[in-house]
């Protein structure tokens, strides 16, 4: 399927943009498709028996070809942002893109892994030893925090988020900083979506109000109400929260927002130094110093959160990692539960 839109795109000339104001151009497409079928045939033949130089070969299209779907959903926050605010859709090819991207990268991510572990001779699914099929129950873990070097990791990089946030909410409350006014800041506003200024009249930017739901995310990955509801949640109270629901938006933001947050953190001081060009300032801006210091301050925010997430997410898929009943029956308590706290 990513085969075939890449290519009726190209050949049909339909514009499809990666980032404000640039498409992509042909020939990258058909590079696309031609890269989707190859990497096609290697998940196929990664269930099989093959020689060392079919493993190898199966192993290299698998590696190679992950980070391109990877960058490839690198817009995928600020899509989620302009669709949570209502704000537009600046191009839909684009979005229908980052989506293929996406999911691209989210399957052939479970393919690696399944591979991996079939090449230790390991059960593909639990990615245990033990003989039978792959198909039985399984056998989950009970609720656990994460470690507390992962704790300590995640609030350290959560405080990335401050002068950015600190910074907006000064403006959205009519103060000045950055040689940025309040009043210039909520002119640019007046033309942001019902939602945007629904917010910003309560003192509160949309995109600092995305940055909480993050936020909130990222503390449920690390506390035991992640993996069992809280009582809060009313009927869904002591249930199991499915592993893939925090999972899949953790990986999909974390990724592109830690992709976003490096370039941006690296972009700010070559700007200052004089290594790049200084950017020319537009409104509310008045100075191209304000800009890079703002530039900076987004990249820790966008950075901070990213890998905050991943960190999280790493810790939160190995407390929740199940295992088939079978592997469970035969390993002993104390090691599956040793292995579980790692």
């Amino acid at each position: 399927m990513y085969a075939a839109v890449e290519i009726t795109w190209a050949t049909t000339g339909t514009t499809v943009q990666w980032k404000e104001r640039s498409a992509y151009a042909p020939g990258a497409q058909l590079f696309l498709a031609a890269l989707a079928l190859v990497v096609g045939g290697a998940c196929l033949a990664s269930t099989r028996t093959l020689a060392s130089f079919g493993r190898v070969a199966v192993a290299t299209a698998l590696i190679l070809a992950l980070p391109v779907f990877v960058v490839g959903m690198n817009g995928l926050p600020i899509y989620f942002v302009t669709l949570a605010t209502l704000s537009g859709i600046e191009s839909a090819t684009g979005l229908a893109q980052v989506l293929l991207n996406t999911v691209a990268a989210a399957l052939l991510l479970l393919v690696v892994v399944s591979y991996r572990r079939r090449l230790r001779g390991a059960c593909p699914r639990c990615g245990q030893p033990h003989a039978g099929g792959s198909d039985g129950p399984l056998a989950h873990p009970p609720a656990s925090r994460a470690t507390k070097r992962t704790m300590v990791a995640a609030y350290l990089l959560m405080c990335g988020l401050l002068p950015w946030a600190g910074t907006k909410t000064i403006w959205t409350l009519g103060g000045n900083a950055l040689d940025v006014t309040g009043d210039d800041w909520r002119r640019l506003s007046r033309g942001a979506s019902g939602p945007a200024r629904a917010t910003a009249s309560a003192g509160i930017d949309v995109t600092v109000l995305a940055a909480l739901i993050g936020v909130f995310l990222l503390l449920g990955l690390l506390y035991r109400w992640g993996q069992r509801f809280p009582r809060w949640t009313l009927l869904l109270a002591g249930r199991r929260v499915p592993r893939l629901l925090p999972l899949i938006p953790a990986w999909l933001t974390g990724l592109p927002l830690t992709m976003y947050g490096v370039l941006l953190t690296v972009m700010a001081p070559l700007t200052a130094v004089g290594v790049l060009p200084k950017v020319k300032p537009s409104l509310p801006f008045t100075s191209s110093s304000g800009i890079t210091w703002f530039v900076e301050f987004g990249g820790l925010a966008f950075g901070g959160l990213g890998i905050g997430l991943v960190v999280a997410a790493r810790s939160y898929a190995a407390r929740t990692r199940p295992v088939c009943s079978v592997a469970a029956a035969t390993k002993r308590p104390e090691r599956y539960a040793c292995r579980r706290a790692r």
